[in-house]
């Protein structure tokens, strides 16, 4: 069966180290778009961090997805539609927000296109702010000033910390959230049950694609699931070693121009 729709995270897939995208890349995304094939953006990202990367591959023009907040909100980017979008449940910021402070690491959300947050100095949360480009806007506290909705929170650390931060979060929001890491640094408090895998199942019902017409390419612990799920699973060259085991095809390097590797291959039959 054909494919139809290639999806793709962003840092260390469709961008290169650098924080860039290459023109080859971008002239083949261009190219299949052009013949019929649909692109979507699945990324960690907030909604307004993900657009400047997906119009740079011309999304906008042809109607592609963005996935964003690791599945938790799904819409349109030619039209703006939102086509998905679910929020954690009423009343567990505050628990989220004692936890972490118990944990002493960062915490941050988004709200109106900025990330909310106590700390504008936390190098983490400064990197998300920076890959996104979007403001950090700080509150004095977290708890109490985030009542409105929001797609999920963010705790930041170490990364020789984090991998505990996430253990201890996952058993005491069990049954409530889901908890992963996107990053060393980074663990996800989602709504139970959303992922990248979750999110494109949405998408696919939308497109009435079966999941055997997906290919899903990605380098970070929360493109696992994605990989999984798709017909032919992709992990790049610089992912680590879980993420790589997990897919059905290790292309190149994110610097190497591994997603025209991909495209050639699997696309341009």
């Amino acid at each position: 069966m054909a494919y139809e729709l290639l999806v793709l995270d962003v840092d260390g897939t469709l961008m290169r180290t650098d924080k860039t995208i290459s023109k080859k890349t971008i002239d083949a995304i261009v190219r299949i778009q052009q013949e019929g094939i649909k692109v979507a953006i699945a990324s960690g990202r907030c909604t307004a961090g993900i657009l400047p990367t997906a119009r740079q591959i011309r999304l906008d023009e042809f109607a592609g997805y963005i996935v964003s907040y690791n599945g938790g909100c799904i819409s349109n980017c030619q039209t703006g539609e939102i086509i998905y979008n679910i929020n954690l449940p009423d009343g567990i910021v505050q628990e989220i927000y004692e936890f972490s402070k118990r944990e002493k690491t960062g915490i941050m959300t988004y709200h109106d296109n900025d990330i909310i947050a106590e700390n504008d100095a936390d190098q983490y949360i400064q990197i998300d702010a920076k890959g996104c480009s979007i403001d950090i806007h700080v509150v004095e506290d977290f708890g109490k000033e985030v009542t409105y909705p929001v797609n999920k929170c963010l705790l930041t650390g170490d990364p020789d910390k984090m991998a505990g931060v996430e253990d201890r979060a996952a058993r005491a929001f069990e049954g409530r959230l889901s908890v992963y890491r996107s990053e060393d640094f980074y663990v996800e408090m989602m709504p139970l049950g959303i992922d990248k895998a979750y999110g494109l199942a949405k998408l696919l019902q939308r497109l009435g694609y079966s999941r055997s017409q997906m290919i899903c390419c990605g380098d970070g612990f929360n493109d696992i699931s994605m990989i999984q799920y798709a017909g032919l699973g992709v992990a790049m060259a610089n992912a680590g070693e879980q993420v790589r085991q997990s897919a059905d095809y290790v292309a190149p390097h994110c610097d190497e121009d591994g997603l025209v590797d991909v495209i050639s291959r699997f696309i341009d039959l």
